[in-house]
This record gives structure tokens, sequence and C-alpha cells, in this order.
């Protein structure tokens, strides 16, 4: 390895029959940069009164770095010895503590690589990766905690997500295929993967923060299947309810509205951005009545909420295999009749495909229009349309469980409410053509956006 330099003085060491020159500056930043995260993580071994301490790891960061600056053969040497001092340190270990220190001797060897990499002249690389060891260690009663409590239908959840997303996803083809070109697996697989993080990440939510408040509870079920929180929720109201249980379902129901508005905005900025600002108006109509409706002093949620009467764990429904290919199939079949109605019926075709696909699933048939714009069978005023007319129709097909409870007073707050809410929601639909020229005039940029994983 040769560094070169005539601006800056330079030390000249003799390796390997030839002349390296150092630019000291340059080194000594380097050096510094090595010891600097040496000591990073073994002041965290220090605290924990471990065998390898601060100087140790200091010791091992800088020789790392000034093997690399030798060349690649000193720093396989450094490396080695390394990992002999982490052997010699698991024998005087088990000798006088009958136990082994893995952990340390790890921590040891990315050290000594994380000076390599210093030493070649690298500042984030190895910085990120001492950052992230160090946090690692810190947080050792945390990640213990977690893993214990993690069980093994939540464990298999999270593999079966990651095999959606990193095993399978790539592995589809690129494009359309099928008669017209209809279908598209990795669009189709993208919702899949979407819709099913987002329901993993709200199953994580619901287990941080437990059964404390029906708000909390119609929130993060609304994000997954507003229907069901709707439902769970109205059943809750007697004829005899007090005022606080009412209240509570009130705001419960609402807050399930606005998470299933909030979840159908961000499929929409994810899949199509260009979209999303198409239907700015009336996602923000909605959710601006929603809290209105949720958060005003004169409104019936206002008369009080009882923290402990929180719905059944039905609301929240941990993500799955079968529930992740449903929202995949519907997505499918609505992308494709999509295409179908309006080439044929044009876009009044797709938004009634729309219409019917939100009553069954609002986030496929809101993804399911965001593809279509991306891929340029929609344009964006039409898409936004028919995201909004979906997020509509979820809506509406809410009022008959509200609407079957036997307290009229209930029942009448709440539907005026989502009355409000999608009159609001329709007006707002009426800026969709303006949002969208403006769009194509001053963002264009966002025309050519997908938000598909790569």
């Amino acid at each position: 390895m040769s560094l070169l330099s005539t601006t800056v003085p330079a030390i000249g060491i003799p390796v390997q029959g030839a002349v390296t020159e150092w630019p000291y500056l340059e080194m000594l930043t380097r050096f510094a940069l090595a010891l600097a995260l040496g000591l990073l993580i073994g002041l965290e071994r220090e605290r924990r009164k471990k065998e390898a301490g601060l100087r140790t790891f200091g010791f091992i960061a800088v020789l790392g770095a000034v093997g690399a600056s030798l060349g690649d053969t000193y720093a396989y040497i450094v490396l080695c010895l390394t990992g002999l001092l982490t052997v010699f340190l698991n024998i005087q270990d088990m000798r006088t503590h009958a136990g082994t220190e893995l952990t340390t001797s790890a921590a040891m060897l990315v050290t000594c690589v994380a000076g390599i990499l210093c030493g070649k002249g690298h500042t984030l690389t190895p910085a990120a990766i001492m950052v992230c060891s160090t946090a690692l260690l810190a947080w050792k009663d945390i990640l213990q905690g977690f893993s214990i409590g993690l069980t093994e239908g939540e464990l298999r959840s999270a593999l079966l997500l990651a095999i959606l997303g990193i095993v399978i996803y790539p592995a589809l083809p690129v494009g359309s295929i099928g008669p017209m070109g209809l279908i598209e697996p990795r669009a189709a697989w993208a919702t899949v993967i979407l819709i099913a993080g987002i329901g993993f990440v709200n199953y994580v939510l619901w287990k941080a923060f437990g059964t404390r408040g029906v708000a909390i509870a119609g929130f993060l079920g609304g994000l997954v299947n507003s229907s069901v929180t709707v439902n769970e929720l109205a059943s809750r109201v007697g004829p005899h309810a007090n005022s606080a249980v009412a209240a509570a379902a009130y705001r419960g129901i609402l807050l399930a509205t606005s998470a299933m508005v909030t979840r159908n905005a961000v499929i929409l900025a994810l899949l199509a951005p260009g979209v999303a600002v198409a239907g700015a108006g009336a996602y923000v109509a909605m959710l601006g009545a929603s809290a209105f409706f949720v958060f005003h002093p004169r409104t019936p949620a206002a008369t009080g909420i009882v923290e402990h009467d929180a719905p059944s764990d039905q609301i929240v429904l941990p993500f799955s295999l079968w529930s992740a290919l449903k929202y995949g199939l519907v997505f499918l079949l609505l992308h494709v009749a999509g295409v179908l109605t309006q080439k044929y019926f044009g876009n009044v075709g797709f938004y009634l495909v729309s219409l019917i696909g939100g009553t069954v699933s609002s986030a496929s048939a809101v993804a399911a229009a965001a593809s279509l714009a991306a891929d340029g069978k929609l344009t964006l005023d039409a898409a936004a349309t028919g995201a909004i007319v979906a997020s509509l129709s979820s809506v509406a097909i809410n009022l008959p469980f509200v609407l079957r409870v036997p307290n009229r007073r209930f029942v009448t707050a709440i539907a005026v409410a989502m009355s409000v809410i999608a009159i609001l929601g329709l007006a707002g639909m009426l800026l969709g053509e303006t949002l969208a020229a403006l769009v194509t005039e001053h963002f264009p940029i966002l025309l050519s956006m997908k938000g598909a994983p790569s």
C-alpha cells in the first residue's frame, strides 16, 4: 500500500524493500479515530469489570490501524494476533472463573477489524460498526428481556415477514406478465409485504402498550382492520351503558376510522407519491374532521374515558402468512379488474371497482389504484379519486355495525361524525384534479417515483 503526498511532511518507513510515505496529519487522524472507537467500546467493557477493558480495546484498535497502514499482509497478521489474544483470554478466564468471555472476544475481533478500516482511510463505516457494537453490549439486559419474552409465534411471524421481503420478492419476475400484461407479480407482492409489515408493526405496538385504553386499542386496531375494531367497540355499548363507556367507544371508533384513513394515505405515499399529493385534500379533510370529533370538548368523547375497559385482543390481528396472502390476492384481483373496467368502461368502471373493493379491503383497493397510476394506466386524479372512494366505502361499511347498537344517542353521534367525515372527504376529492395538475407542472419527479422495494 502506498500513500504519497508532496504538500504534507511525511515520515519514510521501509516496507518490503520500498519506502511508503505516510502523510503525518492524515495518518494521525486515522490513528486518532481508531483509538477513539477502541476507547468507546472499551469503556463499556470496563464498566462491566471485564478482563479486557479500556486500554486493551484502545491498543487493539490502534494496532489494527497501524497494520492496515503498513499493508494487507500486516493487517492479516494483526487480526491473527488478536484472535490468539482472545484464545488466551478465554483460557485464563476458564481457569479462574470456570467460564468463557465469548462476547468480549467477539468485541475484540470487531474492534480490530474497525481499526484496520480506519488505517485504510475509512471513517463512517468503522464508526457506525463500533457504535452499533457498543450499543449491543450496553443493551444486554434489554435484549435479553426482549428475547425471553418473545413467543414462538412472534418469532415465526418475524421470520415469515423476512422471507416475504428478502427471499421471495427478489425472485419474482420484473414487469407485467400474462395476457394483456394484467399481472405484475412484484407489485402484488410489494403490497403483501407492505400490508403485512403494517400489521406486524401494529402488533408490536399493541404488545408494547398493552390494553391501557380504548383510544390506543381503537387506533392500533384500525390500522389493520377498522371494521373488526368498530364492530367490537360498538358491541360494548348497550341500551343502559353509562356515559363513560359510550364515550370511550365513541372515541375508539373515530380513532379506528382515523387509523384507516392514515394507513391508506401512507400506502399511497409509499407506492405512488404523486397520487398521494393529488388525494391529499380529501385525506387531510377526513383526518381533520376525525380529530375534531375526537378532541373537541363538546363532543360526546369529552364525557369520560374508561381506561381499563379495553377491547379484546381480537381487534389486533397478529401477522400471519394467510392474512398477508389474502391482502395480496385481493390487490391482484382489484388490479386486474381495475385495468379491464378502465379500458372498457373508462374511469367510471374503475371507480365502481374501487367502491366495491373498499368494502372488502380498502388497503388493497388503495394499493391497486396507486399501482395502476405508477404504471401509467391511470391518471393521477383518477387514481386519487379511486383511492378516496375506497376509503369512503370503508367508512360507510362500518355504519351498519353502529346502527344495530340499542343506544340512540350513541348511534346519532357516530352517524353525524362519520357523515361529516365522508362529506369533507368528498369535498376534498374535488381538489384532486387541481392538485394533480400542480404535481404534473411543478413536481414531475413524483410521476416517475414508485415505492415498491428494490
